[in-house]
């Protein structure tokens, strides 16, 4: 335990970093928040130092168990000091709502109870910053973490990507994996904020959706998100940068090292992210001009682009208020954020490949049931997926749905219908910004009682920790030596 704390007196020392921007946007735009950022940044940097100087004795190096309880403890406790400038700067805003909000962007969820167009501009460049911060802290939990409890996809390519551990020890390897992939992470972002820019974004507005369209959150800098921009060029360049952010960094970064598209052509849960994508949307846009919600279809298409990839790619924002759309597009955009995101990706959601590998299995069992003696094991991309991969995928798509189904009824048992009930969680757990009823396009989490809110805030960190991460601290196993 003490090892694990001093990582976590690390991790708040490091994470007072993140307050820089917004100390620096305050400065610039003088809207009179530096002060309180700073404050921010100087308590957490030195709280971190106090804990680790304190148990700087017990440093050493962590199991894979530790690093479980390292993430959980770590999300939520980055979670509750990043409240403190919100606390600060917004007197009427309570713990619950600020822990809420910072909870939501660091778990790239982009759920607001928030009016985006009064907050200082440092403010609103504060929760893109957290974002953007969670969404490369979860890309590299994904690759050097996750795999350890065989959950993920990861497994299949392990020894191609190097960040994935191997040894019983977390090694130094993962550090240069995580330096590799925050240049990947970081790439893409710069290159998204010249291409907002010269969409017709101000170099503000453009950093801050460039930091939420890559991490895949939902935060804007406007109450009407992107809808406030009305320009095609935005939201075609938005799309293509939670596209790129949906498919596995892992992917990404081999491809960058070796040179070659390669990594990308023999990566077939990439494949089928395209293929459903491009099927759902051209379905949409078609639905949408049939049942004459737009006038033409070319206008069919570029809102379905846009706003079936963000919320299938569970980033969350939005030109249109899709639930005045016919009600087979809004519910089945919901369904893409449960399964198109890519393993290794910043996204929300059981991952694509989880699907395909429960797509496989039910295959090979329908033809178990005609030939029983075949020997047919399940493969995805060429590669035969062990038999323990599979066991675990199919217990945590199970816990998944059990989870998700506990978590709507605690909403429906608070009082919430059942739209905004199911709407809520499924948002929240697949860390999509927007659902349905009162917390859709139109509507605002501020709208929730105190326990719905809470019951929100546990189903993002459950969805954005992958569940298993998070209940395993709960077994007898775990803590026992």
């Amino acid at each position: 335990m003490l090892g694990v704390a001093h990582v976590l007196g690390l991790m708040l020392a490091g994470f007072g970093a993140t307050y820089l921007l917004p100390f620096a946007a305050g400065v610039v735009s003088g809207d009179g928040t530096e002060l309180d950022f700073l404050a921010g940044g100087l308590g957490s940097t030195c709280v971190g130092l106090a804990i680790s100087g304190i148990t700087r004795r017990h440093a050493r190096e962590l199991k894979p168990r530790d690093g479980f309880l390292l993430v959980t403890v770590g999300w939520v406790l980055m979670a509750a000091v990043a409240t403190v400038p919100l606390l600060l700067l917004l007197p009427h805003l309570s713990f619950t709502d600020a822990f809420f909000e910072t909870m939501s962007g660091l778990t790239t969820t982009g759920s607001t109870v928030l009016s985006p167009d009064r907050l200082p501009p440092a403010i609103n460049l504060w929760r893109s910053t957290l974002e953007w911060c969670g969404g490369l802290g979860i890309i590299v939990l994904a690759i050097a973490v996750l795999p350890l409890l065989g959950i993920g996809g990861m497994q299949l390519y392990r020894a191609e990507a190097p960040g994935p551990v191997k040894e019983e020890k977390l090694t130094p390897r993962i550090t240069e994996t995580a330096k590799a992939l925050w240049l990947a992470y970081s790439a893409l972002t710069v290159v998204g904020i010249v291409a907002l820019r010269l969409c017709g974004m101000s170099w503000f507005d453009a950093i801050c959706h460039c930091f939420s369209a890559v991490s895949l959150g939902g935060f804007s800098t406007h109450d009407r998100s992107i809808a406030f921009f009305d320009s095609p060029a935005v939201e075609l360049t938005l799309a293509a940068i939670m596209l790129v952010a949906a498919l596995s960094f892992a992917r990404h970064f081999m491809a960058l090292r070796r040179l070659t598209l390669d990594a990308y052509r023999r990566d077939p849960e990439g494949k089928a992210i395209l293929i459903v994508l491009a099927v759902s949307v051209l379905g949409i846009a078609f639905l949408l001009r049939f049942d004459a919600v737009y006038a033409s279809f070319p206008v069919a298409l570029r809102h379905a682009l846009f706003n079936v990839i963000s919320i299938a790619t569970t980033s969350g924002m939005v030109s249109q208020n899709y639930t005045a759309w016919p009600v087979f597009a809004p519910f089945w955009m919901l369904f893409l954020s449960v399964i198109v995101c890519g393993t290794g990706s910043a996204g929300g959601g059981i991952k694509m490949f989880r699907a395909l590998l429960l797509a496989r299995q039910a295959g090979r069992e329908l033809k178990l049931l005609v030939h029983p003696s075949a020997v047919a094991p399940v493969r995805i991309g060429g590669r035969p997926v062990p038999e323990r991969v599979s066991n675990s995928v199919m217990a945590f798509v199970f816990l998944y749905f059990v989870t998700a189904a506990v978590l709507i009824f605690a909403l429906l048992a608070s009082g919430l219908d059942f739209q905004s009930s199911f709407g809520a969680i499924i948002a929240s757990i697949n860390n999509t910004a927007t659902g349905l009823g009162i917390v859709g396009p139109t509507g605002s989490y501020h709208r929730l009682t105190v326990v719905q809110t809470w019951v929100c805030t546990l189903a993002m960190l459950l969805g954005r920790l992958e569940i298993f991460s998070v209940l395993v601290l709960f077994t007898p196993a775990f803590w026992r030596k």
